[in-house]
């Protein structure tokens, strides 16, 4: 596959880059263990003050390194500068945290088990792959860097092949900031060479977010060798909306949800499973706000939404929309490719769906969403489980006895009720199902790449 930066508004390449030889590879890795040796006796004060430098550079930078992912994959500038902007509240956050999350636990009780002492350290694993998309590029990446070198581990980034420039922009960062030569390290490798990465024996673990396939056979490999993963994949995300919500803010926040990186989220919502009480009201407004929504260059400030990442990524969700059509599904706004260059795809909005159509099952990565008509909280839930996925979920209530219901009764990693799914910093991130296994952010994303070493003294 070709490393390059095609911009998807025009289909020019900007910049085409060479693919590193496997020798090359080789001694990236070595680089990478050697730096871990020494990184993983460094003191967190020295970590912490070299993760608070590049979110300073970060923030010196952000309209820079905005521009580049407008340019790499089309996300409206805005969006590129928020993301950047985000990145580097995640470094000085883990700067802040790393040493509580990760100080020793001892047993209160230690002569319960027959010592006097006795208690469970965290230690870092050692050099980490991870194998990154291009939806956020920037962001993708920190959230795994950042509590990963504040750990005492070292990273290797495969990145998406589409956003090269990003991904040596970062390698650049960490090592600008005064993180030592073989810290963060970007391999500029196809998928193919995956594998032999992985199977390294100086590799101790991976993380991936991506596609099911992708996940599948990463952690394929990382199981043979018996090494540890975390992978955040797809998601078809519910949005729930009962008879006391909000139904102004919730049709405001669904746009949002619906469109943010032009639809190219994981977590964004995808399915709207409204109750009939209010069904007829939520899609005049829903559909009314996504058909006004500019369409147009990324670069430009006024624009809502830009094209998508991929000439097949547009492809992929033409067919599912088609699929849809044809068995029945109307279309409320949107739904044919608009004329002249660039990948760019309308907002859509698709109404009677039923299982039987390919949307109900896949993930849909653009600017397309469903709705579903629902009788009660009950029905809501059994539609919202009805998918292989398990990313993020929201629901719509002003009722206490319902939103305990979703929470208890939605099938993911995350609930946000009256509200729109996110990852922050402070919580933890990741899914159950066919959406991954593990956890990125707060307490639980450092700990990943740790080793829980259990001390006990006699």
């Amino acid at each position: 596959m070709a490393i390059a930066s095609v911009n998807p508004a025009t289909g020019e390449t900007l910049k085409s880059f060479e693919a590193l030889g496997s020798e090359e590879v080789r001694a990236r890795i070595g680089r990478a263990h050697d730096a871990y040796l020494a990184h993983r006796r460094t003191s967190f004060a020295e970590r912490a003050a070299r993760m608070r430098s590049a979110a300073d550079l970060l923030d010196a930078e952000r309209e820079e390194i905005a521009r580049t992912m407008t340019a790499e994959m089309g996300k409206p500038l805005a969006q590129a500068r928020a993301e950047a902007a985000k990145c580097a509240v995640a470094m000085r956050f883990y700067a802040d945290h790393a040493e509580g999350f990760l100080a020793p636990e001892p047993l209160p009780d230690a002569s319960a088990v027959k010592a006097s002492r006795a208690e469970t350290r965290w230690q870092p694993l050692g050099v980490v792959l991870a194998v990154m998309p291009w939806n956020f590029p920037l962001w993708q990446v920190v959230r795994f860097a950042a509590p990963a070198l504040m750990a005492g581990n070292t990273g290797l980034l495969k990145h998406a092949s589409n956003v090269p420039q990003t991904a040596l922009y970062l390698e650049d960062l960490f090592l600008r900031a005064g993180f030592p030569e073989g810290c963060f390290q970007t391999l500029l490798i196809g998928s193919g060479a995956v594998e032999a990465v992985l199977r390294d024996p100086r590799v101790a673990a991976a993380t991936l977010t991506g596609s099911e396939p992708a996940g599948r056979a990463v952690a394929a490999v990382a199981a043979d060798e018996i090494k540890k993963t975390v992978l955040e994949l797809g998601g078809s995300d519910p949005f729930i909306v009962m008879p006391s919500a909000d139904l102004a803010a919730a049709v405001e926040t669904a746009v949002t949800a619906r469109v943010q990186n032009n639809g190219q989220s994981c977590i964004a919502a995808k399915r709207f499973i409204v109750h009939t009480d209010v069904y007829d009201d939520f899609a005049q407004q829903f559909a009314g706000r996504m058909c006004v929504l500019k369409v147009g260059d990324p670069m430009d400030e006024a624009t809502e939404i830009g094209p998508l990442a991929t000439e097949q990524g547009r492809t992929d969700v033409e067919e599912l929309v088609a699929d849809a059509v044809g068995a029945g599904a109307t279309v409320l706004c949107g739904g044919e490719r608009p004329d002249g260059p660039g990948w760019f795809y309308p907002p859509t909005v698709l109404s009677g769906i039923t299982g039987g159509m390919r949307i109900a099952q896949e993930e849909v990565f653009g600017p397309v969403a469903s709705l579903y008509r629902v009788g009660s909280a009950e029905e809501a839930v059994e539609v919202a489980n009805a998918t292989p996925f398990g990313l993020g979920s929201a629901a719509w209530t002003a009722d206490p006895e319902e939103q305990e219901y979703f929470t208890t009764e939605l099938e993911a990693g995350a609930v946000f009720i009256n509200g729109m799914v996110a990852s922050y910093p402070q919580l933890p991130f990741g899914g159950v199902r066919r959406s991954g296994y593990g956890r990125e952010l707060a307490a639980l994303g450092i700990r990943e790449f740790c080793n829980a070493k259990t001390v006990w003294a006699g």
